[in-house]
């Protein structure tokens, strides 16, 4: 796992597992991580990764420690729904079986389409209604509509907050992150 991907995903419980982690596995921790020199080098790898991401959302989703950098931001600014709705419908496109593909359309509906739904994301009636419909006989690519309409959005205005903002600044710097920038 590269150092961007580490800090992202570990930096939001880090000081909460630090307190409660005996000094012995601490220690040993230390004792077996990288060498600095492959520390240095996954630092640098994890920049030059980091840096890819400003060129493109498409960028950003295709790398897994991309997409966890940006859930943390969109965490943040209480919009992480966007996201977790355009990872699962990746998710439902790959899946075969006609029950788990029934089920998983339903669970996608009710987390994040129905109105008042525990994630919902901003999609117009007729969308909402269109996926209603499907859910009688749900196909991989019944969210489409809804998941290029989000994404759309997450281009348009919570990709271009994340690019200039001093939390995805301070990845390409090679800093820390969440380290300095307070996301809760």
């Amino acid at each position: 796992m590269d150092i961007c991907c580490e800090t992202a995903s570990e930096d939001l419980d880090k000081t909460k597992r630090l307190l409660h982690k005996p000094w012995k596995s601490r220690f040993h921790n230390f004792l077996n991580s990288p060498s600095p020199h492959s520390r240095k080098k996954l630092h640098r790898q994890s920049v030059n990764e980091a840096k890819q991401w400003g060129q493109s959302l498409e960028k950003v989703l295709n790398h897994k420690c991309g997409q966890v950098a940006f859930r943390v931001f969109l965490k943040s600014e209480f919009c992480e729904e966007n996201l977790e709705f355009w990872l699962a419908c990746e998710e439902f496109k790959s899946i075969t079986s006609p029950e788990k593909l029934a089920w998983k359309a339903t669970s996608i509906y009710e987390e994040f389409i129905q109105s008042d739904s525990p994630m919902e994301v901003n999609v117009d009636y007729h969308t909402r209604d269109t996926i209603a419909q499907s859910l009688h006989k749900p196909t991989p690519s019944c969210f489409d509509v809804a998941q290029r309409k989000v994404c759309s959005l997450m281009e348009n205005d919570a990709y271009p907050r994340f690019i200039q903002s001093d939390y995805y600044k301070d990845l390409c710097a090679g800093g820390r992150g969440l380290g300095k920038h307070k996301v809760t």
